[in-house]
């Protein structure tokens, strides 16, 4: 053995080698979390916002009720448009359900006038019934339904319109006890004449170069008596002709019940035409027939021409003064 083989020692194999060691676990810290903001209130939110929201809203709720209106309505039978019924149907008395020929047309001045625009006749029809037929009427009924002069009334009821022109003064009343009625008595611009034909009679004075004025009067119905006042009035008024110049024809401008005090009655306005001296002229007029117990139906006539025109209004505070006794 050398010497040197005492001089180096072997190092023992555990100082030579690492120490094994075991890795730390990586820590991470979580990010902290943010607070929950709370609800925005309508308040918080821009006003551009809100309008644009209501809006939409709006809209939708508009467009949601038009579309329930169609779905409901498109079937209901209620909504739908009734066919009209012919004109025939429930016409109120024979003279309206009559065929007649219509009068001559009025003249243009006329026409245009307060008061004294005409009425529509109903057009004739085949399906009137039985008892509106001429052949079945009253002969004098009958014969007035043939007068092309006098056109049938109106089916509509139309009240008497203000006619022109400022109403006379008046003085109590004329009470006709012959007839049964009373009426207005005018003061200055009329006069009470003799009333022979008639109960009563009231006159216009004259005017110059004219053949006809104004007339008031009242009498027992000097016609046949009809079922109806209505027929009656028309028969009537037919009537009053006979105190016009020759030719004259009518046109309707108003037809309604009245109440004459307590008595019922039925008043018809008209105007007639008719020509003088080659002239075409109209008078404005009316009658009031009132039923009058015990007795035949009571008629006030008044026409007053268009010479007279300014007294037309008269007409209309006779029509409104009729009373029964």
């Amino acid at each position: 053995m050398s010497p040197g083989d005492y001089g180096t020692k072997a190092v023992p194999s555990y100082i030579a080698a690492e120490a094994e060691t075991t890795p730390l676990p990586k820590i991470t810290v979580p990010e902290p979390v943010p607070p929950a903001s709370p609800p925005k209130k309508l308040g918080d939110l821009p006003m551009r916002v809100v309008y644009k929201v209501v809006a939409v809203a709006a809209g939708v709720a508009v467009l949601g009720a038009g579309a329930a209106v169609v779905l409901l309505n498109r079937d209901d039978p209620g909504t739908r448009a009734a066919p009209r019924q012919s004109a025939a149907v429930g016409l109120p008395s024979a003279v309206s359900a009559s065929s007649v020929s219509s009068a001559a047309a009025p003249a243009a001045g006329a026409a245009a006038t307060p008061g004294l625009s005409p009425l529509s006749s109903p057009p004739s029809s085949p399906a009137a019934s039985p008892a509106a037929s001429p052949d079945a009427l009253d002969p004098a009924l009958a014969a007035a339904l043939k007068d092309p002069r006098v056109p049938a009334l109106p089916e509509a009821d139309r009240r008497l319109r203000g006619l022109p022109g400022r109403a006379a003064a008046t003085r109590g009343l004329v009470k006709d006890r012959r007839s049964g009625v009373a009426l207005p008595r005018f003061a200055k611009q009329w006069a009470l004449a003799t009333p022979t034909p008639f109960a009563s009679r009231q006159l216009l004075p004259r005017v110059k170069g004219a053949s006809y004025r104004g007339m008031l009067v009242s009498c027992p119905v000097p016609i046949p008596e009809q079922e109806t006042l209505r027929d009656t009035a028309f028969l009537a008024a037919r009537w009053t002709l006979n105190h016009h110049p020759s030719g004259a024809t009518i046109t309707w401008t108003a037809s309604q019940p009245i109440k004459a005090g307590k008595r019922k009655g039925w008043l018809l306005g008209y105007t007639v035409h008719y020509t003088l001296k080659g002239k075409k002229r109209v008078s404005a007029a009316a009658l009031a027939l009132v039923d009058v117990p015990e007795k035949k139906p009571a008629v006030v006539f008044v026409t007053i021409p268009d010479s007279q025109k300014k007294r037309w209004h008269d007409i209309n505070t006779v029509m409104s003064s009729v009373r029964a006794l």
